[in-house]
């Protein structure tokens, strides 16, 4: 979660979110207090100036290995830490993985990211910031630790969640503050196709916010004017709140 000269951001989208993977896994949603909660941990670390990264982590304890169900000892903490100013724009490169939409994972928010690093790790070798997942049927479905957005013909496009992507709580709130501006987002099913002919793409992430694709494997987007603008948009809702 993103956090502003101490404030923590979009709490209640992230409890919503928190909640919603709870009760996917059985288990009790802790109502922690987590906006005072991570105000404090902010404080105490010395981040109520700049930016900084507050993360939550819940886990199922010492329970059985042959069930879902938390154990006795069930934990949940937050740490709060420094983070960089996002970067002006990424690089991205398809990933040969697909992402298995009908996996019962997919849409959940957990600490399996094995898949992801490895992803990442061979975008990165090959000279690229980022890497782009399309799911078993070929859609497009998300970035290894973002959600993606595409423009064309001026209109904002998404894959829908039906793709297996997380439903990333910046990826709503982008959703909403196109709605506001003079453009038109809509959530679709794409495909690699859709890429190709892109008029720009960018990533959003709680952190980072959008960042606009510079280059698309070996395709560069020298200007990128929408997501540009709803870069501008997000900095002045963050502000806001």
């Amino acid at each position: 979660m993103l956090a502003v000269d101490g404030r923590p951001k979009f709490i209640p989208a992230h409890l919503k979110r928190w909640e919603e993977s709870c009760h996917r896994l059985g288990w009790k949603f802790p109502d922690i207090g987590l906006e005072a909660i991570g105000t404090e941990l902010l404080a105490r670390n010395g981040l109520t100036q700049g930016r900084g990264r507050l993360r939550l982590t819940m886990t199922s304890g010492s329970g059985s290995v042959f069930t879902k169900d938390a154990g006795t000892d069930a934990l949940t903490w937050i740490t709060a830490t420094p983070v960089d100013a996002p970067p002006d724009s990424v690089s991205v490169l398809l990933s040969p993985w697909r992402r298995n939409e009908r996996s019962p994972l997919a849409g959940l928010k957990t600490a399996s990211y094995a898949e992801n690093i490895l992803a990442l790790d061979h975008a990165r070798a090959a000279g690229f910031d980022e890497t782009l997942f399309l799911n078993t049927t070929g859609q497009l479905c998300e970035a290894g630790t973002s959600n993606v957005f595409i423009v064309r013909g001026g209109r904002v496009l998404t894959p829908s969640l039906d793709s297996g992507c997380l439903p990333g709580v910046m990826r709503s709130v982008i959703i909403g503050l196109i709605g506001k501006m003079d453009l038109t987002c809509v959530e679709t099913s794409l495909g690699s196709t859709d890429l190709e002919e892109a008029d720009e793409i960018f990533l959003t992430s709680a952190i980072r916010g959008p960042v606009p694709v510079s280059r698309f494997g070996q395709r560069a987007f020298p200007a990128t004017p929408v997501a540009d603008s709803v870069r501008a948009a997000w900095r002045d809702e963050i502000c806001r709140r």
